[in-house]
C-alpha cells in the first residue's frame, strides 16, 4: 500500500529532514531527479542535446526546482528558455545555476519546444491559476517539437493549479480546467492526494516519485492509500490440501428479476470468479442464472437460501415491496453484505437506512455519484475522499465510491484509492460483477476494506484486459476476471 500525504505532513517532513542537512540539499536531489526524468522524454524524441525546453517558473521553491533541473539539461546541450512569471521573485541560486549553464530567460515561448516544465506553483499553490498563469497553460497544447509532435509537459510535484489536498480542479467561468494538464507529474518525497484521486488526477498523466530522503520524517496517518498489486496478492485467500467449497466460503446472491435477469447473470458470474467454494443464488431470474451458471444453487426467495457467509444485494432487483422484503433478509442475516443498485435506492427509505447503523456485521455500499447524491443529499464534490468518509462514518459502513478513481472509506475515518480504472468500465452491467466479486472476497473472509480496495483494483484490470478487444460490455469484464485472477497464483 503507498501512502499519500497532505501539504501539512509534507511541509513538516521537509522541514524536519532539512534542519539535518547543508542549506539546498533538497532542492538539488529533487531538481536531479527531475532533471533525470525529463532526459529520459527527451531520449524518445531525438536526444537531450538540441533539445528545446521551456521552464515556466513561479515564485518559490517550486521555480528553483524547475530552474535548477533546467540547469542540468542545459549543461547536457539542451536549448533552455526560462520564462519568469514573477520576474523579481523568481529563485535566485536557480536563476543564476541556470544561467551558468547556458540557459536564458525569455519573455515569451521559443517558436519550438520540446519538452515543457511547469513550475508555475507548486504545493502551496491555491485557488487555481492567476489570469496569466491560466493562458500558459491553456496555450500549451500549441507548442510542437523538432519532430512536429506536441510538447510533452512534465509538471514539477504537482500540475500547478490542482487542490493539492483534495484532488479537486477549478475551473474557469467557460469551464475549462484552471490548472495544467501533464503529460508527466514528477512529485518528491511523497504522493499527494491531487496525484491520486479526484479530476486532478487526470491532470497529472505518468507519475513519478523521486525519493529525497523523506520518508522517515513523514509522521502521523497519511491521508488516503493506494492499493498496489502486492497487496492483492498477500491478501488473497489460499487453497491448502484441506480445502473445499464450504470451507472457501460460500455467498449468496439476491440480485435480478423477472424485469432485469441479466443483473444476476453478471453479479453471479463476478461472485463465481471470486475465490469461494459455492454460489447461492436467491431470486426470481433463477432460471437465467441456472442457464448460464449451472454450478449455482439457486433458491426463489432469500429465507430458502440457506446458510452462507456474505450477501450480495441490490443489482437488478426492483424497489417494490417485495424487493424491500428481501433487502431486509438480508440485513437480518449476521454476515457481512454488499448493497448495491437498487439496495441503494431502497436505503433512501429512511427505515431502512436505520437497520444500517445498529447492525453488527460488515456492510459495504457501492454507490456511483447518482447514487451517493440520493443518499446524501448532495453531489460528492471536490473532495471526494472527505465526502466518503462522511458517508461510511454516516451509515457504519464500508463506502465504495465508484469512479475514475474509485474512493473507499471506512466509518474509523480510513481511506483507499483504486489506481487501476478505466473509462472501459463505464458500460452498464460492470458494477453487477464487481459487486459479485467484492461479495466473494467477504465470504471468503477478508475484512471488509481489504474486500472492496482489491475488488476495485481486480475490477479495474479486468476492464483493461476486456478493452484491448474494443468496446466492452459487462460480461467482456466477466470474462476477463478469470485470467487476471489466474495471475494471483
Amino acid at each position: 500500500m503507498r501512502s499519500v500525504w497532505r501539504v501539512a505532513d509534507v511541509r513538516a517532513a521537509e522541514a524536519g529532514l532539512m534542519a539535518t542537512l547543508p542549506p539546498g540539499t533538497l532542492m538539488k536531489r529533487a531538481a536531479a531527479g527531475l532533471a533525470r526524468r525529463c532526459a529520459l522524454l527527451l531520449a524518445e524524441r531525438g536526444g537531450v542535446y538540441a533539445a528545446r525546453v521551456l521552464l515556466l517558473v513561479g515564485s518559490g521553491d517550486n521555480g528553483g526546482d524547475t530552474l535548477l533541473a533546467g540547469a542540468h539539461l542545459a549543461r547536457r546541450g539542451a536549448a533552455v528558455s526560462a520564462l519568469l512569471l514573477a520576474p523579481g521573485r523568481a529563485h535566485a541560486e536557480g536563476l543564476a545555476a541556470l544561467r551558468a549553464a547556458g540557459g536564458r530567460v525569455v519573455d515569451r515561448p521559443p517558436g519550438t519546444v520540446d519538452l515543457v516544465l511547469d513550475g508555475i506553483v507548486g504545493i502551496g499553490g491555491r485557488g487555481g491559476l492567476r489570469d496569466t498563469a491560466d493562458q500558459l497553460a491553456a496555450s500549451l497544447v500549441r507548442h510542437r517539437g523538432r519532430d512536429g509532435a506536441p510538447a510533452a509537459v512534465v509538471a514539477v510535484d504537482v500540475p500547478s493549479g490542482v487542490a493539492v489536498d483534495t484532488g479537486g480542479v477549478p475551473l474557469t467561468a467557460s469551464g475549462r480546467p484552471s490548472a495544467v494538464r501533464a503529460d508527466v507529474t514528477v512529485t518528491f518525497g511523497g504522493l499527494k492526494p491531487a496525484l491520486v484521486v479526484g479530476p486532478a488526477a487526470a491532470l497529472a498523466g505518468e507519475v513519478e516519485l523521486v525519493d529525497i530522503g523523506l520518508e522517515p520524517w513523514l509522521r502521523g496517518s497519511p491521508a488516503l492509500g493506494v492499493t498496489e498489486w502486492s497487496d492483492v496478492v498477500d491478501w488473497w485467500p489460499r487453497l491448502g490440501p484441506a480445502s473445499e467449497k464450504y470451507s472457501r466460503g460460500v455467498v449468496g446472491v439476491a440480485t435480478g428479476s423477472a424485469t432485469y435477469p441479466g443483473a444476476a447473470v453478471l453479479s453471479v458470474a463476478g461472485a463465481l470468479a471470486g475465490p469461494t467454494g459455492l454460489v447461492r443464488y436467491a431470486g426470481s431470474a433463477r432460471a437465467d442464472v441456472l442457464g448460464r451458471h449451472p454450478s449455482v444453487i439457486a433458491t426463489g426467495r432469500v429465507a430458502d437460501a440457506g446458510r452462507v457467509q456474505a450477501w450480495v444485494c441490490g443489482s437488478g432487483l426492483g424497489t417494490g415491496e417485495e424487493a424491500a422484503g428481501e433487502l431486509r433478509a438480508v440485513l437480518a442475516a449476521p454476515v457481512p453484505v454488499v448493497l448495491d443498485a437498487d439496495a441503494l435506492t431502497l436505503l433512501v427509505d429512511g427505515s431502512l437506512a436505520g437497520r444500517l447503523r445498529t447492525r453488527d456485521a460488515p456492510i459495504v455500499v457501492t454507490p456511483h455519484d447518482r447514487e451517493f447524491t440520493r443518499l446524501c443529499g448532495e453531489e460528492p464534490g471536490a473532495d471526494r475522499v472527505a465526502a466518503t468518509l462522511r458517508l461510511a462514518a454516516w451509515m457504519n459502513a464500508v463506502v465504495l465510491l465508484k469512479g475514475d478513481r474509485t474512493v473507499i472509506g471506512t466509518p474509523d475515518g480510513r481511506a483507499y484509492v483504486n489506481p487501476t480504472g478505466t473509462p472501459a468500465l463505464a458500460t452498464g452491467g460492470t458494477g453487477d460483477v464487481l459487486a459479485g466479486l467484492l461479495g466473494s472476497l467477504l465470504a471468503a473472509g477478508l475484512p471488509p476494506e481489504r474486500a472492496a480496495a482489491a475488488a476495485a483494483y481486480l475490477h479495474g484490470l479486468a476492464g483493461r484486459e476486456a478493452a484491448r478487444g474494443g468496446p466492452v460490455t459487462a460480461p467482456d469484464v466477466a470474462d476477463a476476471l478469470r485470467p487476471v485472477l489466474a495471475r494471483l497464483g
